[in-house]
């Protein structure tokens, strides 16, 4: 999947239109994730009238008003529209999350012929792998609704997003053992450095009693010199 835009730049569908034009933004953005190409047009009946379906079934696997887990799904809308006006207006059915390529992006077009697009709308589901997974889930989507995403999970083998790489994991876990460790050494050495420090004071003066405040010993001749 992530391979399919490494060098392309993938619009956000905000107010401010930001930008993922770096490879790591896109391999953030696309990796491990099931990936739904929307085709369609403004000048699409059946487009429009599937846009609000389509828009409701991603809000409500991704949206935290909905679940409690975002799931691990990317929508992409990309516009056969005739004029960038028209792209902007359908751009409103859609959700905010959702992801668009600039309408003079020539790639628009190469996507259209790589996936054999002959019907609007399409939805081509794809696995992480880039392969498909579903050549058109509109009719999937509108008969199942967020159930369909369940089928193309399991399908698609997703690797929990939780998970804990093995480095990380291992690095916390040996820090989690040796912390006590740690803890107890440093307890040891500062009681040795306190038991220490009591014996220096005490050389020559019988303990801390023969030690004045200003370190000499006590003598009883005049202060002289313990040594």
């Amino acid at each position: 999947m992530v391979d399919l835009f490494v060098d392309q730049v993938l619009v956000k569908n905000n107010k401010d239109r930001d930008e993922l034009d770096t490879e790591r933004e896109i391999v953030m953005r696309l990796q491990n994730r099931i990936l739904m190409l929307f085709f369609a047009s403004a000048e699409c009946e059946t487009c429009q009238q599937f846009a609000p379906t389509l828009s409701d079934f991603f809000k409500q696997l991704t949206d935290e008003f909905y679940v409690d887990r975002s799931a691990q799904l990317v929508l992409l809308y990309i516009s056969l529209d005739q004029s960038e006006e028209q792209q902007e207006s359908f751009l409103k059915e859609l959700p905010k999350k959702c992801l668009f390529l600039a309408y003079e992006d020539p790639y628009r077009r190469e996507l259209e012929a790589m996936f054999n697009v002959e019907e609007l709308p399409t939805v081509v589901v794809l696995r992480p792998d880039c392969s498909v997974l579903v050549p058109n889930a509109v009719e999937e989507i509108l008969c199942l609704g967020t159930d369909c995403y369940r089928n193309w999970q399991e399908a698609a083998e997703l690797i929990d997003r939780n998970f804990m790489i093995n480095e990380d994991f291992e690095e916390k876990s040996r820090r989690s053992l040796t912390d006590p460790v740690r803890r107890l050494k440093y307890k040891v050495e500062d009681e040795k450095k306190k038991k220490q420090k009591k014996q220096r004071r005490g050389w020559g003066g019988g303990g801390d009693e023969g030690v004045k405040a200003d370190g000499r010993g006590d003598d009883k001749e005049g202060g002289g010199s313990p040594w």
